[in-house]
């Protein structure tokens, strides 16, 4: 895997867990409808799934750094 590739993955992994907290975070405490959590769980599955195609070797030194 490329390193551009691995960029890639790791900045669609971030987009997509502050989706997922920021529909969580609306439906509970700014008093938004629970449909808030339906695209919220979407996107966090969809982070952890990009997280399992990032090369193993790098994937902790991502989130370590933060």
């Amino acid at each position: 895997m490329t390193t551009l590739a691995a960029y890639a993955i790791y900045f669609g992994a971030a987009l997509a867990e502050i989706a997922g907290c920021f529909a969580f975070w609306a439906w509970l405490r700014n008093g938004q409808s629970p449909l808030w959590l339906v695209p919220g769980l979407v996107s966090l599955a969809a982070f952890a799934w990009l997280l399992t195609l990032a090369p193993s070797d790098h994937a902790g030194r991502a989130y370590a750094g933060s």
